[in-house]
C-alpha cells in the first residue's frame, strides 16, 4: 500500500483535489475533520483542562481556540503536545482498516505536511498549488476572510516554491477544474501500477 500525503497552501484547492482522489476510488485521511472531530469528543477533555475558557457546552470552540493560541508560540506547543498524538493514534486505525480493506493506495489530506515532518512517515507528497493572485482571489471571497487574516495564516505556511521543489508530484489548479482531475487520474495510475508491480515483486520473492 502506497502513503500519499496531499498538500498545500491555503487557497490552492487542496479540498478539492481531494475529492477527485475520492473519485478515482482512493480512500483519504482528511486531517482537518480528523481534529475537528477530536474537539468534539477525545480532545476535549484535555484541552479543558489547559485551555478552561475556550471549551463551551462540552465542545471545543476552534475559532476562540486559534485566536487564543495564535500569536503565542508556548501556547501552540501545549495544544500540539495535546491534539498531535491523538491525531497520529486516529491515523493508525485509517492505515489498519484500509489495509484489512485492501487499499493499494491511500492519502493523507494534511494541511501543515511538510511543516510538522509529516511527510517522512509518507511515501510519496503531493503539492497542490495555483497562482498567487488566483490563490488571493480565492480565499478573501470566503465569508469573514481578511486580508489580514489571509497573511496570518500564510506566514504560518511552507512557501509554495518550498513545497513545489520538495514534491513528488504537482498538481496545478488554477489551470482548471478538469485538468486537476486529469492530473490526479494520470498520478493514480501511476502509482497503481507502481504498487501493482511492488506487490509482484513481493510474491515472487515469498515463492
Amino acid at each position: 500500500m502506497i502513503r500519499i500525503g496531499l498538500t498545500g497552501s491555503i487557497g490552492m484547492g487542496k479540498t478539492t483535489t481531494a475529492g477527485f482522489f475520492r473519485q478515482e476510488g482512493v480512500p483519504v485521511y482528511d486531517a482537518d475533520e480528523a481534529v475537528h472531530a477530536l474537539y468534539r469528543n477525545e480532545a476535549v477533555a484535555p484541552i479543558a483542562a489547559a485551555f478552561p475558557e475556550a471549551v463551551a457546552n462540552g465542545v471545543v470552540d476552534r475559532e476562540y481556540l486559534s485566536q487564543l493560541v495564535g500569536k503565542t508560540p508556548a501556547k501552540l506547543k501545549e495544544l500540539e503536545a495535546i491534539v498531535h498524538p491523538l491525531v497520529r493514534k486516529k491515523q493508525k486505525a485509517f492505515i489498519e482498516d484500509q489495509e484489512l480493506a485492501g487499499a493499494d493506495l491511500v492519502v493523507f489530506d494534511i494541511p501543515l505536511l511538510y511543516e510538522t515532518g509529516g511527510e517522512k512517515q509518507l511515501d510519496k507528497v503531493v503539492v497542490v498549488t495555483c497562482d498567487p493572485a488566483i490563490q488571493r482571489q480565492r480565499v478573501l471571497a470566503r465569508p469573514g476572510w481578511t486580508v489580514e487574516k489571509f497573511e496570518m495564516i500564510l506566514s504560518r505556511q511552507m512557501p509554495d516554491a518550498e513545497k513545489r521543489a520538495r514534491a513528488d508530484f504537482i498538481i496545478d489548479t488554477g489551470k482548471g477544474l478538469e485538468e486537476a482531475q486529469k492530473q490526479v487520474r494520470d498520478i493514480v495510475e501511476l502509482l497503481r501500477m507502481e504498487s501493482f508491480l511492488e506487490d509482484s515483486k513481493e510474491d515472487a520473492e515469498e515463492e
